[in-house]
């Protein structure tokens, strides 16, 4: 999580040890960009990320070695088995919605670009989408209730503990009929159906209990409408609120509900909720992955995607985002901004099939943007992602030569269990976080929030913003680098 995560005493101590640390600007290094990557080497460790963002006990094939089994308790204050899932960043919470999310597209990464990812990554992809859906079935196996988050986050995020050695609680935050929450509840569902849709020819009666168990949970969210931002208060909030609502969700789950059953009633649902005219992509925002993800299907969809186009593309008249010098498609306002072009970018690639396929380009008012120019652009997202920018900075941990050594994460921060087997406590966390040398666990593939509006970028842990990495940031990225390592033969 990247925004307010910390209370006031912690806000005091970050800013009295950046004045002490006096952190020169990255741009006093300056090096030359690369004009050439591996996408291959990028694509395995992206996905290799979310091992060491698993929270539970961890399989034989872990690949990242320096985490181990945490939180093998979470669910018993309601007597349910919540050990699973994932951290969302570089703190020690379960926030169901934005790993919904994760776990939705890298689900789409699979079924959209798995034909390129080569057999081991697609495995490993899969791998990671059924730690989600795994989780998921557990988090709504009560009928009427929905799992929508353990750990109390404003005490989790006073302390800088390893996530195994976790003592802050793990309150469980239920919704019911009484207490709502249909982002969740509708982000959820979408992912169990993308699970479904993924594992249909290799795990059948898998996909059926996903199948099923997505249709009731979007049902509970549709017929108990309400944010769950209200039920759930100071779990969410200021953490991730949800200021976009709930609609978009339940479409979003009813777009992926139509694609996996080909019932109706999902379409007729879908145009009779739709959003128009919205651009944002991200764990709070699905309108733009709906008109994407339907819009071989009906020309309606279609228009409303021509105009996220129109949107990104710098050329364009009509854009709405902004970009850095050195062309980093960049958000004002974004605590963590690198989330926006990995996930704008899938949708630019996915919508390059559409293109080609009814053999068109959109049109910007006066400018033409054609299929092959969507390539080129996102190639050049993901090139400045990995190195080509103007710092020469790799913002993929552990991709290429030059790359964040100092970002914000617990488990990377602290010395692992290997090194260090006592404890180490709430409080006593910290000397370690105020220790600004390289960090001693590489948190691989984890790509971080990324430099600032003028490329410029500060690798320190005390910069969250810039040095934090999220699974939200990754899951998009792995659609993203399977489609410019397959070179764009759609």
């Amino acid at each position: 999580m990247t925004s307010h995560k910390s209370t006031f005493r912690f806000l005091i101590f970050l800013l009295v040890s950046a004045l002490a640390a006096g952190i020169p600007p990255a741009s006093a290094t300056r090096r030359p960009a690369s004009s050439s990557h591996d996408y291959g080497d990028a694509l395995t460790k992206c996905i290799m990320f979310f091992e060491g963002q698993r929270s539970g006990r961890l399989p034989p094939n872990q690949r990242l070695t320096w985490r181990r089994d945490s939180a093998l308790r979470d669910g018993s204050d309601i007597g349910m088995d919540l050990v699973g899932g994932y951290y969302d960043a570089g703190d020690n919470v379960k926030f169901h919605l934005p790993m919904a999310w994760t776990t939705t597209m890298i689900g789409w990464s699979v079924l959209e670009f798995g034909n390129k990812m080569g057999r081991s990554d697609l495995r490993h992809s899969l791998d990671a989408l059924r730690w989600g859906t795994d989780y998921f079935l557990k988090a709504t196996s009560v009928p009427g209730r929905v799992v929508a988050q353990v750990a109390d986050p404003v005490l989790d995020h006073d302390c800088w503990e390893r996530p195994e050695d976790m003592d802050t609680p793990r309150n469980s935050y239920v919704l019911n009929a009484s207490h709502p929450g249909s982002e969740v509840a509708g982000e959820i569902a979408a992912a169990l159906t993308v699970g479904a849709l993924a594992f249909r020819r290799i795990r059948p009666s898998y996909t059926k209990l996903l199948l099923n168990r997505a249709i009731q949970v979007f049902e509970f969210g549709d017929k108990h409408r309400g944010s769950y931002a209200q039920s759930v208060g100071a779990g969410a909030c200021p953490f991730y609120c949800s200021p976009n609502g709930y609609m978009d969700e339940l479409a979003w789950a009813a777009a992926w509900l139509f694609m996996a059953t080909g019932d109706r009633k999902y379409s007729y649902y879908v145009k009779s909720n739709l959003g128009t005219g919205l651009t944002a992509f991200n764990w709070d925002s699905k309108f733009a992955g709906v008109y994407v993800l339907l819009a071989s299907l009906d020309y309606a969809y279609a228009a409303n995607a021509d105009n996220l186009v129109c949107a990104i593309m710098p050329e364009s008249p009509s854009k709405t985002y902004t970009y850095t010098p050195g062309g980093l498609l960049y958000s004002k306002g974004a605590s963590s901004n690198m989330q926006n072009p990995t996930a704008l970018c899938f949708l630019l690639a996915a919508y390059t099939r559409v293109l080609r396929a009814r053999n068109r380009s959109v049109r910007c008012g006066n400018v033409n943007i054609d299929p092959s120019r969507l390539d080129r652009f996102v190639k050049s997202q993901a090139d400045y992602i990995l190195g080509s920018n103007p710092l020469g900075m790799s913002y993929m941990v552990g991709y290429g030569p030059r790359y964040p050594r100092r970002i914000h994460h617990r488990g990377s921060v602290l010395p692992n269990i290997r090194q260090h087997p006592k404890k180490i406590g709430c409080s006593e966390g910290y000397w370690y976080f105020k220790n600004l040398r390289s960090n001693p666990n590489v948190l691989t593939g984890a790509v971080v929030g990324g430099p600032d509006m003028n490329d410029g970028f500060q690798d320190s842990q005390l910069v969250v913003s810039q040095s934090e990495p999220t699974t939200y940031i990754n899951a998009p990225f792995v659609g993203v680098l399977a489609f410019v390592k397959g070179g764009f033969k759609v």
